[in-house]
């Protein structure tokens, strides 16, 4: 086995706090956030919840190690593979690397169609090949492409309906020679840097097909990373580099945009120049000097950043959509950018039918370190003190989840960090300040899952100590002044860790310690089993209830996508994508592998 070892507790307690979860939810009304029926998985999230949570039983505790391979898939493009299948009426939808699409018979395999995206010859990739999904409605196919377009396919045969642009590449991208000289850095290359594409499933709802953009605060990345160096350098330059993101609506039958809204706002972006997190952490900042470069930086809203990277949540009663917002721009370079930086590293409520603001939570102000709200929200029904409240949650890249009041944005319970923490908060320095979690996570895009009636999140976390640096070079002779911040992994262990987090008391239920950070997502069932798939290729399933490892299975490239159930003609199945993931150095691949109870 790969795993390390099970984190020991007290088991009394823990049954203990699952049955007095279990009497709290008795009267619990599940949220009814169905697509279509169960037997189906046709959105991102399985349902506009983005629980992940499948009501399916056929595969359970008992049986799943009779799990065999069904079917697989080779797509012919090797290159990080992070995308979830939708299925519907017996057909899978998968999103390829580079925004080819694959229809294939979800019972056999068998290919229906194949889209081969055509990338415009000039748009330089922010962000990689990846994509996170398609979305399906109205007889059409959806994808969000790395040429920032948004493209409708007919669900039958695969061909083009409509195909806009959804934002230009005109913002300025930071390259190499804004490095000094005497870092060796500067004679690296770069693989990645500010610029715009779109990596998240779109979210379809009344009409309207829902997505934003990726990369507007992406910094430069150095060095294409290996399994033993994951990462590399992330420089944050600083200077007028990026442009502000945003989530917008699109009609789906002609493509036209409905509306619009700009993660910087143009007024007010600046906010109140708080020194602490909304619970009261320091965050080290010297508001004093903020405050008087702000006269030097009203532009600053122009190039601020707040990239939308994961597919937002939709609560149906309420017409209110949730999604997370990324860091601001400059990347970990804050002298030209002064104030907290709105919208940005923060859960934002929108009005579905207009875009409008209902309300937004900041989870770190003045954002340095990178701690994008990267996986994706959650909406359920949140039981405190026999109170039954609706809420939205959220893994957070800083290392604790979060739980927001629904109607108005306020926290309601954060829970006990799930990843070891080191110096949160703390700044760079020329010597090279070493915190964890930093710029990987925390729980980074990968989507969480949540038992409702346990009120229980799973949670897929990373251990990654993260060295910042600070190269400040004054302005001699005429040349310019040079100020960046890198961000390094150390040589330090790296590992995963697996979570199940009782959301009554924000106490850990049961982790286990994973050889590599976890990058992918997670998959619950009714029946009691979790699903997660790891770098070296295992695929896994757990007992949801202890964290015990049920089954495994292995593939040729890393397991870094986010698992999915469905059922046809009574069998039920289980499908997962493998290809790697770049930033980790995880074996790329091109493998779809679909999984059914062995007779």
């Amino acid at each position: 086995m790969n795993i390390a070892y099970i984190f020991k507790g007290n088991r009394k307690w823990g049954i203990m706090l699952i049955s007095m979860a279990l009497l709290a939810c008795a009267k619990l009304t599940p949220l009814n956030h169905a697509l279509s029926p169960a037997q189906d998985w046709p959105s991102f999230g399985g349902d506009y919840s983005n629980q992940r949570l499948s009501a399916l039983t056929q595969i359970n505790p008992q049986n799943v190690n009779r799990l065999k391979l069904a079917w697989q898939v080779k797509s012919g493009v090797l290159a990080s593979f992070q995308a979830t299948p939708i299925v519907k009426a017996g057909v899978m939808y998968v999103a390829l690397p580079y925004n080819h699409v694959l229809a294939l018979d979800a019972k056999t395999g068998k290919q229906l169609w194949r889209y081969e995206h055509v990338r415009r010859a000039s748009w330089k990739m922010c962000c990689g090949p990846a994509n996170r999904g398609v979305a399906l409605s109205d007889g059409k196919v959806f994808i969000g492409t790395v040429d920032a377009r948004l493209i409708a396919l007919d669900a039958k045969t695969g061909l083009k309906i409509w195909d806009v642009d959804v934002a230009d590449d005109t913002a300025l991208t930071e390259n190499t020679e804004s490095l000094s000289k005497a870092d060796a850095k500067s004679g690296k290359n770069a693989y990645g840097a500010t610029g715009v594409g779109i990596a998240m499933a779109p979210v379809v709802f009344n009409g309207k097909v829902i997505v934003g953009i990726t990369g507007v605060g992406y910094g430069l990345h150095l060095d294409a990373p290996t399994q033993s160096a994951p990462l590399g350098a992330v420089v944050g330059v600083d200077g007028r580099y990026g442009r502000p993101g945003f989530l917008a609506a699109y009609d789906v039958n002609s493509g036209k945009r409905i509306w619009q809204f700009d993660t910087i706002p143009s007024q007010g972006w600046e906010g109140e120049f708080v020194e602490t997190t909304s619970d009261g952490i320091s965050l080290n900042r010297d508001v004093v000097a903020e405050r008087a470069n702000l006269t030097n930086s009203k532009e600053a809203w122009r190039y601020g950043g707040g990239s939308a990277w994961s597919t937002p949540a939709i609560d149906l009663k309420t017409h209110t959509l949730f999604f997370g917002t990324g860091n601001p721009s400059p990347q970990m370079n804050d002298i030209s950018r002064p104030g907290d930086n709105l919208y940005t590293v923060s859960l934002v409520a929108l009005d579905t039918e207009t875009g409008k603001l209902k309300w937004h939570y900041q989870q770190v102000p003045h954002d340095v370190w990178g701690y994008d709200l990267a996986s994706p929200p959650v909406l359920f029904n949140y039981i405190s003190k026999g109170q039954s409240i609706p809420a939205v949650g959220q893994a957070s890249k800083t290392g604790w989840y979060f739980v927001n009041d629904r109607a108005t944005g306020k926290l309601l319970m954060k829970s006990d960090a799930f990843v070891p923490q080191k110096n949160l908060f703390a700044k760079a320095s020329k010597e090279g300040t070493v915190l964890y979690p930093g710029i990987l996570g925390g729980s980074n895009w990968s989507p969480s899952a949540l038992d409702e009636r346990n009120q229980i999140a799973f949670v897929a976390g990373i251990h990654a100590p993260i060295k910042y640096t600070l190269v400040d070079e004054p302005a001699i002779n005429g040349t310019p002044a040079i100020r960046y911040t890198s961000s390094e992994p150390t040589k330090d262990a790296r590992w995963g860790s697996l979570s199940a987090i009782n959301l009554s008391s924000g106490k850990m239920l049961w982790q286990v310690k994973t050889a590599q950070p976890l990058m992918g997502g997670l998959l619950a069932t009714q029946s009691g089993l979790l699903f997660m798939g790891e770098g070296d290729g295992h695929f896994n399933a757990y007992d949801s209830h202890t964290g015990a490892v049920l089954w495994q299975s292995k593939l040729d490239a890393g397991v870094n996508a986010p698992a999915i159930t469905y059922q046809i003609d009574g069998v039920q199945y289980v499908a997962v994508v493998a290809g790697g993931n770049a930033i980790f150095g995880y074996t790329a691949g091109d493998n779809i592998a679909v999984y059914a109870l062995s007779k």
